[in-house]
């Protein structure tokens, strides 16, 4: 599987520095100069990651997170920004529910080592997620073999956990 990793910037010099250095990571990085191309490109393709610059004009990048996380919930939300304030990381946090707030100029190790975590995430809650469905068909299953034949379910066990099973002599050695 090959994740997606958008980067929205109006600094192209940002995006593209980004790009070279991040080039040897394990997902594809695509980028925007603003947040209405973001949003274009999210609507065409799946993304995985978006980090976003903070001032950008026409929507900030937390107004734009707080967008993607409404249309795109599954998508992880990060904010890249040269001006950090504590109200911009608030309305972060609250709107766009953001992952990690990163201030510039950031490490690149620091950044590809969060965006591969923030990855892991999605692919575990993921998974919890398919294992969530698994189960609700096995209990709708087990549910429907009660009603057509009651008692299949019930287990018999002895003192130790050992299956009594309703056939077997109860004398015979184990």
């Amino acid at each position: 599987m090959t994740y997606r990793v958008l980067f929205v910037d109006d600094e192209p010099n940002v995006t593209e520095g980004l790009k070279r250095a991040l080039r040897n990571e394990p997902f594809e990085i695509l980028t925007a100069v603003s947040a209405a191309e973001g949003l274009s490109l999210l609507a065409q393709e799946p993304i995985d990651v978006v980090v976003a610059d903070e001032k950008m004009p026409g929507m900030s990048g937390s107004e734009f997170l707080a967008q993607v996380r409404r249309d795109y919930p599954d998508t992880i939300r990060m904010i890249l920004t040269g001006h950090a304030t504590p109200e911009a990381a608030i309305l972060a946090i609250n709107e766009g529910r953001i992952y990690r707030f990163f201030t510039k100029p950031c490490n690149a190790a620091d950044l590809a080592i969060t965006i591969r975590r923030a990855l892991e995430h999605k692919e575990a809650v993921a998974q919890a997620q398919r294992l969530m469905e698994v189960v609700k068909r096995q209990s709708y299953e087990l549910e429907r073999l009660e009603r057509l034949y009651p008692g299949i379910t019930k287990v018999n066990r002895d003192a130790e956990g050992a299956i009594i099973l309703e056939d077997q002599p109860q004398d015979v050695p184990r």
